[in-house]
This record gives C-alpha cells, structure tokens and sequence, in this order.
C-alpha cells in the first residue's frame, strides 16, 4: 500500500493451502538487455548494476531514507550504479508473479509481506532464502519477534517461521490523521471516544462536508471496515482469521458490526458513494488538500504529511479499540532470478544501518534499528510513541487481505458494492465467506 506499512504481534499457526494468484495480463516493461553477471540467476542485470523496484513516494519516510541509501550504497561500491524503478504498489502486486518468473526481474525489490503475497512467492520458488544472510549481517538480532514475522514462512507459506525470504527495515500500524483547522473551524475537539468521533463526523456532514477521505479501488476502503470488526474482536479471532487457528465465521458479531456499521456511514454521508472508485492517493491528496477533515490509514502516510500538508494536523489511535491493522514493514525480497544477489544483501544492510535507520525515524516513519536517542522531531516521536503502545498491547492485527491469495480484490469488489449499496451486509459478508474458505482448503 501504499502498505507501508509495518509491525506484528503472531504465533505459531497451523498450515493451510493457499491457492495460486492468478497472473494479471499486463505487458511487462522493458527491460535492459545486458548479459547476466555476478551473482546466480538470470536477471538482465550487469555486475556493475543494481537493478531496484519499489513503491514509495520520493518525499515518505521510507523513500527519503532509502534515496539517501542508494547513495551511500554507491559511495561504498565504487563503479556500480543503481538503477531505480518506479512501480506503483498495484502494479508490483499484480505483475510480481509473472516478473520474478521471467528473466526480467529486478535484483531487489519491495513486496507485500503475508501469506498470500510473500508467502506464496516462496513457496513458488520465487525468492532467495535469506536465512544465511540474515545470521550473518545480523538483521534476525535487530528486528523484535513481531515485526519478524512475517520475513519467515513455511515450505506451506505460511508466515511465522521457517526461512527468510524477506527483511523489512521499518514497520508500521494504522490511525486516525485529522485536520486540526477543520475542528477548530466548525467548533470540534479532538475524539476520546468512539461516541466522540461519529459525533464529530454528525457535525462535518450537518455543515455539508463528507468527512471521511475513502479509497474504494484500492485498498482504503477494505480497512476501514476491518478496523470496525477488529473494535469487536479479540487476539483469538485474529489468530483464526489469518494464521488459521480455528473456523472464521464472516457472520459473527465483529464482521457483521463492521459490515452494518460501514453501510450505514455511508447511509449517513460520513463516506461518499462516489468514493467507489476513488484510489488511494486520490484519498490522499485529499487530505492533503484540506477538502477531508479525516483519514483513517498507516503510518506510511506520515512523512508525507509532514513534507506536504500547510494546515495544522494530528494523529491518534482508534478509539475504543485494543486491536489495529499493522505489522513489520514490506520486505525487501531478493528474486531468485536477481543476478547480483550480493550486491542486493549489502543494499539490505545499508537500510538497517543506524544512519538509515535514524534518518528514517525523523522523517515520519517507524524504524526496526534506530537509536532512540537520535529521533529528535517532536511528531516522529509521538508517531514511535503510539506504534509502541499499540505494540506493548499485543495490538497489531495484520491486514485483511493476508490470509488468502486474490482476497485482495475480492475486498476490493465486495466493498466497492458495499459503498455503492449494490450489495446489502448480508450478501457481501457471505461472499467474503465464500472467497475465504474456498482459497484456505
């Protein structure tokens, strides 16, 4: 998403069948037509280049921290260049399968974590086992056991343990970002409560403004909802629904809250029909604009907000709820086909360097490795402050695609329905049933 996103409470699960994605039929881009060196695989990659996809905006957290890497990386490998490339969070999420399947995948690249994303790469034999270089580069001693979870899987893909095939350099957790001029403006205080929060978006909608920036198309929408059942649920109901601990019931009192609960917001103008088909960044600029006085989403936003946003601005936990979306960040992954894999574990290392890691802390994100010390911006430090209380709490619940392959866009479908009311509470929670134990047989 654009995830980031970031941090993980799980334990041991038991193994379920996770069914293949189906490859999107998109033309893949063109890719340099050097001869493979260094390294194993078959990448088009040359040994004296670096070849790096991922999909974090310029001016976030992660991708200030991360251009500031790939010059050290170069300052430190005389004569080698990275050659980055752009791909939207969509389109690495759509394309990856087929990508690392061919001789044109990148020798680094940012992906998903989960079962269904990450996990089923692994599975396929898609990606490097990075279990040696993690014991050797020492990045299994810096990262805590919850944002580690999901860099391990099973031969089943399953996340938790198992090798490594993916290490993130930062995590992340989801909240509420508001317009503090926009309260000010029509007389509101900042929600306590969750009482306090719809009273507040009751007021927005009275004085003619939607307050909820939403992203139908994406992947927006679908958590808000999952926010809403997680405000009903407990630690057991997340280890059923995504490490496979038990029967998930879509029509149990948290999912059928959730579900009831978003269509009658949107009933009540808190999100805007025609938010169906609205993306992500769309939601964002959104915001960022002044136009929505709210959004609800992950820490992956946070630097951004900081570099872009003119009108003052906060963040806090969802109300009333001990359980929120959140984990490790996505991983850096190393294709199998990657032709300079060396060169792609020294860039991994970079990232975990405590230059790196302390840049990344005081530009807005959540670092694995920082010196605490070293974080000295005051909204950096209250964005570290609320991810450690989410996670002394035992808080993070993964997110809601994670469990099976292709629930992706199932949430996407249903939930655009839901907004629309194509779809009444009933239907849509029985089709996610249906998607759901259909991919976990």
């Amino acid at each position: 998403m654009l995830t980031v996103r970031r941090r993980t409470r799980h334990t041991r699960h038991t193994t379920a069948r996770i069914r293949r994605l189906t490859a999107a039929a998109v033309a893949l881009s063109g890719a340099l037509l050097l001869a493979s060196c260094g390294g194993s695989g078959g990448s088009t990659s040359d040994a004296k280049t670096l070849r790096l996809w991922h999909y974090e905006a310029p001016n976030s957290a992660m991708g200030i921290a991360w251009n500031e890497a790939i010059k050290e990386f170069e300052a430190s490998h005389p004569g080698v260049k990275v050659k980055y490339e752009e791909k939207s969070f969509e389109q690495i999420q759509k394309t990856a399968q087929m990508v690392l399947n061919s001789s044109d995948a990148p020798d680094l690249m940012e992906y998903n974590k989960g079962n269904a994303t990450a996990g089923l790469l692994s599975k396929q034999g898609l990606l490097t086992d990075l279990t040696a270089e993690a014991a050797k580069r020492g990045w299994d001693k810096k990262l805590s056991a919850g944002v580690r979870t999901t860099s391990q899987y099973g031969t089943d893909g399953v996340m938790g343990s198992g090798k490594w095939y993916g290490v993130p350099n930062y995590a992340e957790y989801t909240m509420i970002y508001y317009n503090k001029d926009l309260f000010a403006k029509y007389g509101i205080a900042e929600p306590k409560t969750f009482d306090d929060l719809t009273a507040a978006m009751d007021t927005f909608v009275g004085k003619g403004v939607t307050p909820l920036a939403n992203a139908g198309s994406e992947y927006l929408a679908q958590q808000y909802l999952y926010q809403l059942a997680l405000s009903k649920a407990d630690r057991s109901w997340v280890d059923r629904y995504e490490l496979y601990k038990g029967k998930v019931d879509f029509h149990d009192t948290a999912w059928t809250y959730a579900a009831d609960t978003f269509a009658d917001w949107v009933k009540k103008g808190y999100i805007a029909k025609t938010s169906s088909g609205t993306t992500a960044e769309q939601a964002g600029v959104s915001f960022i604009q002044g136009k929505a006085p709210i959004l609800f989403s992950g820490s992956w936003w946070y630097g951004r907000f900081q570099s872009e946003v003119k009108f003052g601005w906060g963040s806090f936990l969802w109300p009333g709820s001990d359980l929120t979306l959140g984990s490790g960040g996505n991983l850096w992954v190393v294709p199998k086909n990657s032709g300079n894999k060396d060169l792609a574990y020294d860039f991994i290392d970079i990232t975990m360097s405590k230059k790196i890691q302390n840049l990344l802390g005081n530009k807005g994100g959540v670092p694995v490795a920082a010196d605490p010390a070293a974080i000295t911006d005051p909204k950096s430090k209250q964005l570290i402050a609320d991810f450690n209380t989410v996670s002394k709490r035992d808080g993070l619940a993964f997110y809601p695609d994670w469990p099976v392959a292709g629930f992706y866009d199932t949430l996407v479908s249903e939930t655009q329905k839901l907004i629309t009311g194509s779809e009444k509470p009933d239907a849509y929670l029985s089709n996610l049933q249906s998607a759901y134990d259909k991919g976990t047989k």
